[in-house]
């Protein structure tokens, strides 16, 4: 007999975990933005998070949603994204491992992760988690049902400096074991002249270390790449504006040339 899920994390009021934007976009890109959100269900609290935490790069990728807004209506191309913070639960960790609901994130702890049920993760799992990936593998059905071809674009941002550690980058690519795309794009970028393009910086995607790419995106042999952009430089609207001109003017070319 089946039983339907009852919710027991998120509340009618609450934002649902993922929205699409431009649906019917005609763009060959499909943008994804994993960590767009910081917003932390009614049900949960705070976490246990001192005030302020949540804003933090540890809550969300700060300018991601921003540059990929732009992105997408530059381009005519759809977006989806997630509103709720990676500390809820990570969208683009595998759930069940360590850092999908993170006891400590780079030097803070999570009170509000530790010792949670096995119902309690499973909640939110099936309430934010799967609804977002529900949403990217069903627009990509759509699209290969229409002949619409597709490229998948994973928006992220990084922070200048992780651990005490200055990272110089001020983009980086992703990817696993296909970088033909991303090695592209980093063609492209260099070409701009006043870049240090990070080559799988500030780290290397992995089926651990990722979950949005390798599933939706090399599984079905589909052209992407993971494009992280420092968050000094998108932190404010002009920045935002810029890196959204940018990528909206080489994403173009980098079809182009993968199309040839």
């Amino acid at each position: 007999m089946f039983h339907p899920y009852t919710p027991t994390l998120l509340v009618a009021d609450e934002p649902a975990a993922v929205a699409v934007e431009l649906p019917q976009a005609t763009s060959p890109f499909l943008l994804l933005c994993d960590h767009a959100g910081q917003a932390i269900p009614k049900r949960l609290g705070s976490l246990g998070l001192a005030g302020g935490e949540i804003d933090r790069h540890i809550g969300w990728d700060i300018g991601a949603l921003a540059v990929s807004r732009q992105l997408a209506q530059q381009l005519d191309a759809t977006l989806i994204h997630q509103h709720y913070s990676r500390l809820v639960i990570d969208c683009n960790r595998a759930p069940g491992i360590a850092s999908s609901i993170p006891l400590i994130s780079e030097l803070t702890p999570i009170p509000g992760n530790q010792g949670i049920s096995a119902a309690e993760a499973g909640a939110r799992e099936q309430e934010i988690f799967q609804p977002y990936h529900q949403a990217i593998g069903h627009t990509l059905a759509t699209r290969q049902t229409k002949g619409q071809p597709s490229a998948v674009i994973a928006m992220h941002s990084f922070t200048p400096v992780f651990k005490a550690t200055a990272r110089p980058w001020q983009v980086g690519l992703l990817f696993n074991r296909h970088p033909q795309f991303a090695l592209l794009l980093a063609e492209l970028l260099r070409e701009e002249g006043d870049l240090q393009v990070g080559v799988n910086e500030p780290y290397a995607m992995t089926d651990t270390t990722d979950y949005t790419l390798p599933v939706h995106a090399e599984r079905q042999a589909l052209p992407y790449v993971g494009i992280e952009i420092r968050q000094d430089l998108i932190s404010d609207a002009a920045g935002q504006m810029a890196w959204a001109a940018r990528f909206s003017r080489l994403l173009p070319l980098l079809w182009q040339r993968w199309k040839i």
